[in-house]
């Protein structure tokens, strides 16, 4: 997984295209955000490997839950459902 990189020479900071392998973490909506968000987070893991989880759920279930990617961007049912269409989508 990737972190945020370093800032020493400032090279390699904007890498091009998503970022799979950036750490995120998996949410129930409506679990309050807050100082203790990132204990609230229910599964951790790559951006990549949540989006395959939450795929995995049923349908009708999707939509009461969110991932936190690094960074804190939040992404809601309808856009993973569309990354999980890329082309460049990473499926093992």
């Amino acid at each position: 997984m990737t972190d945020h990189p370093s800032t020493y020479k400032g090279e390699g900071c904007n890498r091009p295209g998503i970022q799979w392998d950036d750490r995120a973490s998996l949410h129930h909506v409506g679990d309050g955000d807050g100082v203790l968000d990132g204990a609230k987070g229910l599964r951790s893991g790559t951006f990549a490997e949540l989006i395959s989880h939450m795929m995995l759920m049923p349908e009708a279930e999707r939509k009461d839950y969110y991932i936190e990617k690094a960074g804190d961007r939040e992404y809601r049912v309808g856009e993973i459902e569309e990354l999980s269409k890329r082309d460049d989508f990473p499926r093992s």
